[in-house]
């Protein structure tokens, strides 16, 4: 079992290799995607600057507090993109028919597809997010939380994404919704929760669980909480699980496309 596990970290990591070498043959493209979504983040911090310039807080947040907030958003966002890409493009991948390439593979099918593309400009949202910290203010323990959060946080957007993607195997139409809600995750990672009443604060640690990727991990590195640190722990094994479970379930519905493509 751990060996079955060791060999597919492994084969993870040598398909984001690749995926990056193959993106590279073009450096000059590769680092000005880069460049240009570090750029296209920092703009967004403007318009907090002029909101925080008329009042002192917002939501109990000041303007140290977002910049937090938004280095968490960013990275989470980035390292879903740089590892799990094709996880938000799943439901193309079930509707076309095209997961044959990795059914035929000998390695576990929901990894091989999700791992199978890497979005290069997401190394930028990464690096931001890692700009934030350090804008915010950086410690020995507070470094290690935020690599920890943008690790679970990742693979919470990620299995949200593949979930709701997922939907597509019994609904035929069922991108739009996926992209809908998917949006609705990124979208409000960068607000701060506690500017929404209780019932929408319900929603964002259920239905769309922006609160576990996002206001949690801000929350516990402000003010470090044991219970909030395995709670985010939990929900990250648990929504990862539930990824797999929906995946193979819908797996079982899949029309294959009798495509005859091979992946390199």
């Amino acid at each position: 079992m751990l060996t079955e596990v060791r060999n597919q970290i492994k084969v993870i990591f040598l398909s984001l290799k690749y995926n990056i070498m193959r993106e590279m043959t073009n450096k000059v493209t590769f680092i000005s995607n880069v460049l240009f979504m570090i750029l296209n983040n920092s703009s967004f911090i403007i318009q907090w600057i002029v909101l925080f310039s008329l009042r002192q807080e917002i939501g109990g947040y000041t303007m140290k507090e977002i910049i937090l907030l938004w280095g968490i958003a960013s990275g989470t966002f980035g390292l879903s993109r740089i590892v799990f890409s094709k996880a938000f493009e799943l439901s193309e991948l079930i509707i076309e028919g095209k997961l044959d390439t990795f059914l035929v593979q000998p390695k576990n099918v929901f990894l091989s597809a999700i791992t199978s593309q890497t979005k290069i400009s997401a190394i930028g949202d990464l690096i931001y997010g890692y700009i934030c910290l350090f804008v915010y203010g950086v410690t020995v323990s507070n470094f290690i939380l935020f690599t920890i959060f943008l690790i679970t946080g990742g693979i919470i957007v990620a299995a949200f994404a593949s979930i709701v993607n997922c939907i597509s195997f019994w609904i035929v139409k069922g991108d739009f919704f996926a992209d809908a809600l998917s949006n609705i995750m990124i979208d409000f990672a960068t607000y701060p929760g506690n500017i929404f009443k209780e019932g929408v604060k319900i929603l964002f640690y259920t239905v769309v669980p922006v609160g576990f990727a996002n206001y949690l991990p801000v929350e516990t590195i402000l003010n470090f909480n044991f219970v909030n640190f395995v709670c985010i722990i939990g929900f990250t094994v648990i929504i990862t699980a539930l990824a797999f479970a929906v995946f193979y379930k819908g797996l079982k519905r899949y029309s294959s496309s009798n495509l005859m493509n091979s992946r390199i």
